[in-house]
């Protein structure tokens, strides 16, 4: 059976007002990123604290929380996130000189542009309003700096088109090594904390939501993986279909939203749990990268 690829997205814009577990300075993020390891994670994905800091400046903030994974987990596979404001070129400014540390092997491309929320307080999509965009020139540039620092691409897909953008960057062979495809699903719980109501963008997590994606990538060879923003991977069944089906499963305190308060550890020992009822092996951060096809 192909090893299990579990990716930790340990923070987000989740706050600790919202869960107290939520790692926010690089000496927490350290820490977590460690642990999840340890619990069984390949792939760790934070945020810093301050979304608009932009090149250097956001590197070396990046870097503080990195540096104590790599002294201990030389393998370790760390990416970051994007930074808000400006045109691509500041939005991405950081990732050059976060791949000239050695430290980061992944990067994030997202191939396409979406309403990121939920419902407000009169329960109407709204009451928070930003639209996540990045057009297809900003594509193109994503994928020029991937291929140029030598980072595989981390692929969010919010929706199916973002799907059939990514695809056809592929089936043109124009994706840089190493890529990963995000199916993220849309949950019942508000991500961004308060209000009751879900998040109003991406599929459901169903099995006719899953099986449309997989429609989607039938005859293609890259591996994807399953996550569920504003609800719960595992309880949702999504995890479960997904390593049946040969998929991988990201989790996290980014994502995760519910009654519960859990920690990055205990999403990451769930899934852990859940490969071993399904019969497959989690993998080593090595692994990954070489199931991945990472460039070293």
């Amino acid at each position: 059976m192909t090893p299990v690829i579990v990716e930790a997205a340990i923070n987000g814009a989740t706050p600790k007002a919202r869960n107290p577990s939520v790692p926010i300075a690089p000496e927490e993020i350290a820490r977590e990123a460690i642990a999840c390891m340890q619990a069984g994670a390949a792939i760790v994905h934070n945020h810093i604290d301050d979304f608009s800091l932009g090149g250097a400046e956001a590197a070396e903030r990046y870097l503080a929380g990195w540096r104590p994974v790599v002294r201990e987990r030389s393998d370790a596979i760390l990416y970051c996130t994007v930074a808000l404001g400006g045109g691509v070129e500041a939005r991405y400014s950081h990732v050059p000189p976060l791949a000239a540390s050695g430290l980061m092997r992944m990067g994030v491309l997202d191939p396409g542009s979406v309403n990121l929320g939920s419902a407000g307080d009169d329960g109407l999509p709204g009451g928070f309003d930003f639209v996540y965009s990045h057009c297809y020139g900003d594509v193109r540039y994503v994928v020029a700096q991937l291929h140029e620092c030598r980072l595989g691409p981390s692929i969010s897909i919010f929706e199916p088109g973002f799907l059939r953008t990514a695809l056809v960057y592929h089936r043109q062979g124009k994706l840089p090594r190493g890529a990963f495809v995000k199916l993220y699903f849309g949950g019942d719980a508000s991500y961004l904390g308060g209000g009751a109501s879900g998040v109003t963008f991406g599929l459901p997590p169903t099995r006719k939501a899953l099986d449309a994606y997989l429609e989607m990538l039938d005859g293609c060879e890259l591996p994807w993986a399953v996550a569920v923003i504003g609800g719960d991977v595992v309880e949702s069944g999504l995890a479960r279909l997904a390593l049946e089906r040969g998929g991988h499963v990201r989790v996290g305190l980014e994502d995760y939203a519910g009654p519960r308060t859990p920690g990055n550890v205990e999403l990451v020992r769930e899934i852990a749990a859940l490969a071993t009822k399904v019969g497959r092996p989690l993998a080593s951060p090595a692994e990954a990268a070489r199931l991945l096809g990472l460039p070293r």
